[in-house]
């Protein structure tokens, strides 16, 4: 049954919150708007916006409220950055940490280099693209303006590749990275292709300039290594591995991660994935970079040989969740960068509060555990000089967020 509602806030997700009655979420709906919405448990589905906010736009793809990838494309620019910065500080508030906290960084529509899409066999063909939000089902994409045009006018290619793995009700994961001498594919949780499809799989990367597809983490087409050059810096991206989303997002962390490092040395790089800060903080300092997956760490490996003028850089295996560097390990570094997944590095950070290291970077998508992390910190004798949050996720309720600390 149709309701009529007005939204006092927007939840930490992105969606309209009513706080009259019953708590109730409304996605795609913005504060101080009158919408009719039907109840479903605890959520809404908008029907209609009777009274919009000025802050409303028009979205800017034709998939915006069906596909689930994006939660506030209707959002003014200005009032959307102004939200995202004060998620972070409220996250840090709720630390009782008074943060200094910057501007959001904008990052620009078509700067997404890696995507993950869905797909599925459907008795009308593959169909690509993400899911409904909060729905199994996934919203066939003729568009992405968040994408890079080096994906995004490919789909039809990545749809074609698809169906040479994917099975009847066997839905797979599909990462996609666009790396600068062509696309890098990695199938998860597909069928094996038939060796009898091999020709055809050859046959359309050579067509979509394809620099390499993968399945299960093994290797199917290999025309080149995929390869990531920013400024003087080379990356190697692993099949479905860790990469920042954007490179001008990943721009700015490095930008502030160097910054705030200085001259500092040796440099401790925790969580270092395939080398992100590692290797531009080794063009000035030995490096140790740490990282619990074999794989990254063989492609921080493979950058080096391939680069020049770099300091040292040593590469360790260790699960830093179970097994965190202690503090007598920590003292032998002038500066500690680490860089875990959302979940955050508590166990880690503890340890490098009873540490001596001088300064520390901490990056993270996740200010609620960004803000926990510093308060470890903070309690262990840091100072917290710096928050730049960065708008690495566009669109989306997520945040990415470069933390420095000195003691």
């Amino acid at each position: 049954m149709a309701e009529t509602v007005t939204i006092d806030a927007l939840g930490h997700a992105g969606d309209g919150i009513v706080s009259a009655g019953r708590r109730l979420f409304v996605p795609f709906t913005l504060p101080g708007e009158t919408v009719e919405i039907e109840r479903q448990g605890e959520r809404g589905r908008l029907l209609r916006i009777l009274a919009p906010s000025p802050s409303r736009i028009d979205p800017l793809c034709r998939h915006f409220g069906a596909c689930g990838g994006c939660a506030l494309q209707h959002m003014e620019v200005e009032a959307y950055l102004g939200w995202k910065r004060d998620n972070v500080v409220r996250a840090f508030a709720q630390q009782g940490i008074e943060a200094p906290i910057e501007p959001m960084v904008p990052i620009l529509p078509a700067s997404r280099r890696r995507a993950v899409f869905s797909a599925i066999r459907t008795a009308q063909g593959i169909v690509l693209g993400f899911h409904r939000k909060s729905a199994k089902e996934i919203v066939a994409l003729a568009e992405c303006p968040i994408l890079v045009p080096a994906i995004t006018r490919r789909l039809d290619l990545i749809r074609d590749i698809a169906a040479l793995f994917i099975r009847p009700g066997k839905p797979a994961r599909i990462v996609v990275v666009a790396a600068d001498n062509g696309l890098d594919i990695a199938f998860e949780a597909a069928g094996r292709l038939d060796p009898r499809a091999l020709g055809k799989l050859a046959q359309l990367a050579e067509a979509g300039d394809i620099a390499r597809i993968s399945a299960g983490g093994q290797e199917i087409i290999l025309k080149r290594r995929p390869e990531i050059r920013s400024g003087d810096v080379l990356l190697a991206p692993v099949p479905g591995g860790f990469l920042q989303a954007a490179a001008p997002a990943e721009a700015v962390m490095a930008k502030a991660v160097l910054a705030h490092v200085g001259t500092a040395t040796p440099v401790l790089d925790l969580f270092a994935g395939i080398g992100t800060f590692s290797l531009r903080l080794a063009r000035k300092a030995p490096v140790t970079a740490v990282e619990g997956d074999a794989a990254l760490l063989a492609a921080v490996e493979e950058a080096c040989r391939h680069m020049t003028g770099l300091k040292p850089v040593t590469v360790r295996k260790r699960d830093l969740f179970h097994n965190p560097m202690a503090a007598v390990e920590l003292n032998a570094f002038g500066a500690v960068v680490f860089d875990p997944p959302a979940a955050g590095a508590k166990s880690q950070a503890e340890t490098i509060a009873r540490s001596t290291v001088r300064k520390v970077v901490a990056v993270s998508c996740n200010p609620a555990t960004l803000a926990r992390d510093a308060r470890i910190l903070i309690d262990g004798g840091y100072r917290l000089e710096r928050v730049l949050p960065v708008d690495q996720f566009l669109f989306s309720a997520e945040i990415e967020a470069v933390a420095t600390f000195v003691r």
